[in-house]
């Protein structure tokens, strides 16, 4: 008889080096320095706010933490004290982690973890700059207005080998607000920009239609033996064309 899986719910952060493949090929033994160095000082900024590294490998890393605001602070923290402790000889030099959190259950077998929720983090981690952060969905609606923190809805991203779109969001520089909901995907805006102007248009023209043949009633009854009213009526059309240009 097979044991009983455990699961739990966590939040997962996943982390690794930008470019760590070109840094080795340029000097494996200074870089392997650095990155022994800085993933010291980042497992000590996971412990500080209560999480645990769960793995290593290569450049990678694998922390979990009780608390999604905590992973988040966490994963902030981390991105400002490692570019700082870095002593890379220049910008192309510097070992730049990319981050991922995410918020999932997990399967526990020992000290690792697996599943979905892992694997999630992974892919968010691949998604972010180089310096950057990127949580998921569920990670956003549990810390939004608990950080100084800005977040850049990222729209749903197509993570390798996950069956649904998972809702993303970049972490900011806190100069915006985080935001309370989250926008429309940006492709729908041109979309909704061109119903509001083609609705604009249609009205416009039937007020004209209107007052065109408001002024031929008038002309045709008004006993006088001249057509004046297309006069008055292109002045009007001008007018209403050259608002209809405005909004475009």
């Amino acid at each position: 008889m097979s044991a009983e899986i455990e699961r739990k719910l966590t939040t997962i952060l996943c982390a690794d080096v930008a470019g760590y493949s070109r840094l080795m090929e340029s000097n494996e033994v200074r870089t392997l320095e650095r990155l022994r160095r800085l993933r010291t000082l980042f497992a000590g900024l996971i412990e500080r706010r209560r999480g645990r590294v769960v793995n290593t490998w290569g450049d990678g890393l694998i922390a979990e933490f009780p608390s999604v605001v905590e992973a988040v602070q966490a994963a902030i923290e981390a991105q400002k004290e490692l570019l700082l402790a870095d002593d890379g000889t220049g910008e192309s030099e510097r070992l730049r982690f990319r981050i991922g959190v995410n918020l999932g259950d997990v399967i526990v077998e020992g000290q690792d973890l697996y599943g979905e929720g892992v694997n999630v983090a992974a892919r968010l981690q691949a998604l972010a700059e180089p310096g950057g952060v990127v949580v998921s969905g569920t990670v956003y609606d549990h810390v939004r207005g608990k950080l100084a923190v800005g977040f850049d809805f990222a729209g749903p991203q197509q993570l390798h080998n996950i069956a649904e779109p998972v809702p993303a969001y970049r972490v900011t520089d806190g100069a915006t607000p985080p935001t309370t909901r989250r926008p429309a995907p940006a492709a729908m805006l041109p979309a909704a920009a061109k119903g509001v102007r083609a609705g604009l248009g249609s009205r416009l023209l039937r007020t004209y239609i209107l007052i065109v043949a408001f002024f031929f009633l008038i002309n045709l009854f008004s006993g006088m033996h001249t057509v004046w009213f297309q006069w008055p009526a292109l002045g009007i059309g001008f007018v209403m064309a050259l608002r209809w240009s405005l909004s475009r």
